[in-house]
């Protein structure tokens, strides 16, 4: 308790700078600026796209975590909650003796795992106290795993406890071993993540720091959280290309644990290993790497050979691969054509997703690259609901995708593509693109075929989504117009020649 009038030790969140306040000079600092370089990533939607709303609930405090006045502070700790480092000594100096009576009774706590005591003394009404991973360079991989769900779970608490505020320090400690940059990347895109997609009831997430530790926060904050466009286009061609699933944790295609189904089997397990081999020794060619013989998974699964379960995990690993070759690969030829790009949303507020046919010079592309760059826009789009508009529009032969590659390109891509496509909008159809788009969505693919929607006029188009909400190609507008027109004059001409009356045709 601090004397009368005193001033209080403890920090109110409320008086902190929110990192969208905080354009200061460390942009110029560090090597964000790429000069006049090119410009290929600008082309490129970033995962981590410019989000003021995030931003403002994001505070960067080089200072003791132990003094903020957040709903709950998180304590990094060993397994035993017993630890000795300069974060735990504080909060226990600060909270008083009630927390160590506290934390015998919970028995310890499991690296990954977060739990919950008072905050007794503190200004914080709670601390959420979470064991960090012990770093070997050798099990990189499960360091990453654990260091995830510490982040996660403290965040699944705080929003399970309708917490409005959370203060982290750095959950790992110098005598763990954990790198401070690799646990910075975790930490950010795994908080980043959560708000994104639970975080409504999140009002302030404050990452403490030392001063030590304050310039690789800094540095580091941007890329995850940009406070501008601008900024958001400086950083993303340093943003790691492995930047985990749509929930930030880390993704490990190369793991190959499995369970037998029928365990002693030594025929199930030959069959699993040669379909391993299989799938590893398969040919140069896109689609020869994409999924394997999907066919003959399937034929295997028929005939009891192979499980659901075990097709969905390969699939699950082979789009991995996919997609970390498109974070890592430069797609600027690609993108530079703007076939594909994100607008706004719909009027059920879902992202809405624009093809410009026209654009796609099938003959004269890597089909390949196409297919990286698909996975690598939609794949942070895919998250969540969104629908996807079609430009037909003044297309010819050239610009139209063979129905092998679309086939195999809706065989690669990963389910949530598909579950969360609620309208696929089709615009200026021919009765030819019709017939093929009915036999490919009848006998080729399945589920989209009840989501398509053909419209022959952009008016039609703007019923689902609103004029201001869709970036429009201007040839897509002027040809709109253009047959509109000689639609409404057709019309006024078949009025003028028709007799007012049934007895005018005849002179009666």
């Amino acid at each position: 308790m601090d004397p009368l009038g005193a001033r209080s030790q403890f920090v109110d969140i409320q008086s902190l700078p929110v990192w969208q306040q905080q354009l200061s000079e460390e942009a110029e600092e560090t090597p964000l600026d790429q000069g006049d370089g090119p410009l290929v990533h600008e082309a490129f939607p970033s995962p981590f796209p410019f989000r003021p709303d995030i931003n403002r609930k994001i505070i960067l405090f080089t200072g003791d975590v132990a003094l903020l006045n957040c709903t709950a502070i998180v304590n990094t700790s060993n397994e035993s909650l017993s630890d000795k480092n300069p974060v735990s000594d504080s909060i226990h100096q600060l909270a008083g003796p009630e927390l160590r009576e506290e934390l015998v009774k919970l028995k310890g706590c499991r690296t990954g795992e977060a739990k919950l005591t008072k905050g007794f003394n503190l200004a914080a009404r709670f601390i959420i106290h979470t064991v960090g991973p012990k770093y070997k360079a050798k099990y990189r991989t499960a360091a990453e795993s654990s260091l995830f769900s510490c982040y996660r779970n403290v965040m699944q608490l705080a929003a399970e406890q309708s917490m409005a505020s959370v203060g982290f320090c750095v959950v790992t400690t110098t005598k763990r071993g954990y790198p401070l940059e690799d646990a910075a990347h975790i930490a950010f895109r795994t908080v980043r993540r959560f708000l994104e997609n639970h975080g409504n009831g999140i009002d302030t997430v404050v990452f403490a720091v030392s001063d030590t530790e304050e310039s690789v926060y800094k540095k580091l904050l941007s890329l995850y959280y940009p406070r501008s466009e601008e900024e958001e286009r400086r950083c993303l061609p340093l943003i790691p290309a492995d930047i985990g699933n749509s929930e930030g944790e880390p993704v490990v295609p190369e793991r190959q644990i499995r369970i037998a189904e029928k365990p002693g089997s030594l025929e199930d397990e030959c069959q699993e290993e040669s379909l391993d081999l299989d799938l590893g020794q398969v040919g140069n060619h896109a689609f020869a790497r994409m999924e394997g013989d999907v066919d003959k998974q399937r034929k295997l699964i028929l005939q009891g050979q192979m499980s659901e379960a075990a097709v969905q995990k390969q699939h699950q690993r082979n789009y991995s691969r996919w997609l970390c070759r498109a974070r890592a690969e430069d797609l600027s030829d690609i993108a530079a054509l703007k076939a594909l790009y994100q607008t706004g949303v719909d009027i059920c507020g879902r992202t809405v997703m624009v093809v410009v046919g026209r654009n796609i010079p099938v003959t004269l592309i890597d089909l390949e690259k196409a297919l990286l760059y698909f996975i690598h826009v939609m794949d942070h789009i895919t998250v969540k609901e969104y629908v996807i508009v079609y430009f037909h529009t003044l297309t010819g032969e050239h610009n139209h995708l063979d129905s092998d590659f679309l086939k195999n390109l809706y065989d690669v891509v990963d389910i949530k593509y598909k579950k969360n496509l609620r309208a696929f909008y089709f615009v200026h159809p021919t009765f030819r693109s019709k017939v093929s788009t009915w036999f490919f969505t009848t006998f080729s693919v399945s589920g989209l075929k009840e989501k398509v929607r053909y419209l022959d006029n952009l008016p039609q188009l703007f019923t689902c989504i609103k004029p201001e909400q869709i970036d429009i190609p201007p040839f897509v507008l002027e040809y709109d117009a253009r047959v509109r027109r000689r639609a409404e004059t057709a019309s006024h001409g078949e009025n003028v020649n028709r007799p007012n009356h049934p007895n005018e045709a005849s002179g009666l």
